[in-house]
């Protein structure tokens, strides 16, 4: 492999276009294949459809596929194929969706991709049985290569899958404990979100054949990756604009939710910590007064600069992991720009 330079930081997400051509026809195809109820539920969360199964004229959808392209541009760094990683990109882009409608059922969050959440739509019911469906679907989608690479493949999504519920599971206690650091935080991350990242990157070095040092480098690239993208994701949710994200901002303050600026921020000292400690600890409903407050006490104790130092910590940790894999050069290049452009992101 010829020597890498390591470019400067990127600011802007880069151009994924070519991975949505190989990911929507077989996407598609694994949805359509779902009970037609299931199906409909699908297709809506993904903007492909409205809530009566009419197709949109424009699919809504404006997500950057971040998954399904790690699960790609990994198989091309260890100089495999892009195409015969495919069924991965559709086993994670699956599990992704099926996280996001569980997600939204378990906080309550009415607004997902700029409309109003399956959930609210359809239904609890609805929501959390097409989640289960389409983690089935993502099962079937890597049963589709070729033997050994199943095997081997099926082993690494079940195990990120144990890990994220875990993560997930963790997640949710941190609202009744009465204190979480920023170590117990980075452990949750690195199952709630690192581990389907990691995955991502695993699969595409296992789809195309890698050695166990090269996959091992990739997974670790994504779980470090999969930490700095939630770190991003806690800013976004506290200080990001709905109009640019389609999620609602604030809720997880009004929630009183311990996202990692809000646990760096609690943790530290001076009258903003103080002040902040003392209204999570309240028991009062907190209305639009209140969450603007805590924003400006999170960000005066400290919590925004914490959770942005750490998002970049993480990113420098991923790079270093993915010169184990000795990728190639064009591949490293876009997985680099992707990787700090998570960062930056407003949505």
């Amino acid at each position: 492999m010829s020597q890498i330079t390591d470019p400067a930081p990127v600011a802007t997400f880069p151009r994924l276009g070519w991975v949505d051509d190989l990911l929507n026809p077989a996407l598609r195809s694994a949805v359509a294949a779902l009970p037609t109820a299931e199906s409909r539920v699908a297709g809506y969360h993904r903007g492909w459809c409205e809530a009566d199964g009419t197709p949109m004229a424009t699919a809504s959808r404006k997500g950057k596929s971040v998954r399904p392209a790690l699960v790609l541009l990994s198989a091309a760094a260890v100089g495999g194929s892009a195409e015969l990683a495919v069924p991965g990109a559709v086993a994670v882009e699956l599990v992704h969706d099926f996280t996001l409608l569980h997600d939204d059922v378990i906080d309550g969050d009415a607004l997902r991709r700029h409309r109003p959440a399956a959930w609210s739509v359809f239904g609890t019911p609805a929501a959390v049985l097409t989640g289960d469906a389409l983690l089935v679907s993502a099962l079937r989608a890597l049963a589709d290569v070729p033997q050994r690479r199943a095997a081997e493949a099926v082993k690494e999504l079940v195990a990120a899958l144990l890990e994220l519920v875990e993560g997930q599971s963790r997640d949710v206690a941190f609202e009744k404990a009465p204190e979480v650091s920023v170590t117990q935080y980075v452990a949750m991350a690195e199952g709630k979100t690192g581990s389907l990242m990691g995955c991502s990157c695993a699969l595409g070095g296992v789809l195309a054949g890698a050695d166990g040092e090269r996959v091992s480098g990739l997974r670790e690239f994504g779980r470090r990756l999969g930490v700095a993208f939630q770190c991003a994701d806690d800013v976004l949710g506290i200080w990001g604009r709905t109009a640019r994200s389609g999620k609602p901002v604030g809720a997880d303050l009004a929630a009183r939710k311990k996202s990692l600026p809000v646990v760096a921020a609690l943790s530290g000292e001076g009258a903003a910590a103080e002040r902040l400690r003392a209204l999570y600890a309240s028991t009062h409903p907190l209305d639009e007064q209140d969450i603007a407050l805590a924003r400006e006490l999170v960000e005066e104790a400290g919590g925004r600069q914490a959770a942005e130092q750490e998002a970049r910590r993480q990113v420098s940790a991923a790079l270093r992991a993915l010169s184990w894999a000795r990728p190639t050069p064009d591949a490293y290049r876009q997985l680099h720009d992707i990787a700090w452009a998570m960062t930056r992101r407003e949505s």
